[in-house]
């Protein structure tokens, strides 16, 4: 007689062996879906000091004249246009640049003061500066005894 046993956790394993192999190559599976879509937004990453959010991102070949950036409760956009490439009317193998507009918009940990926000363009890096409302900052609370 051939017996079996049965592991309610079998079904698990599967599911999450399933769930990698999705994940492993995102946000390229994304990209054979939809072609440009993985790479529509800039990268940008956000970090915070004691008083304020720094969003920084690259943007190589696009003009001062061509963001715009707007700020409104936690939430910071960015808009810009990138110029197209030299040769558009080649047959790439390849093609990772695009051209064309894009948005960004990132929602930042605590509340700005969006009338003391500054901005830097540098060598094709974008810095943003958002000060912490008072209500964002960090306070140390002095513990009394009775």
């Amino acid at each position: 007689m051939v017996r079996q046993t049965y592991s309610p956790l079998v079904p698990a394993a599967g599911l999450r062996r399933a769930i990698d192999r999705m994940f492993e190559d995102f946000p390229w599976a994304l990209e054979r879906r939809w072609p440009g879509a993985a790479r529509a937004f800039p990268a940008m990453n956000v970090w915070e000091e004691d008083d304020a959010y720094v969003a920084e991102s690259e943007l190589p070949g696009v003009k001062q004249d061509d963001l715009e950036i707007t700020a409104a409760g936690q939430e910071l956009t960015v808009k810009g246009r990138r110029p197209p490439v030299e040769g558009e009317d080649l047959t790439y193998h390849r093609r990772e640049r695009i051209a064309g507009d894009f948005v960004r918009t990132m929602t930042m940990p605590g509340q700005v003061k969006a009338d003391q926000i500054e901005a830097n363009f540098r060598n094709g890096v974008l810095t943003i500066r958002l000060p912490k409302a008072e209500e964002a900052k960090a306070r140390r609370i002095e513990v009394k005894t009775q």
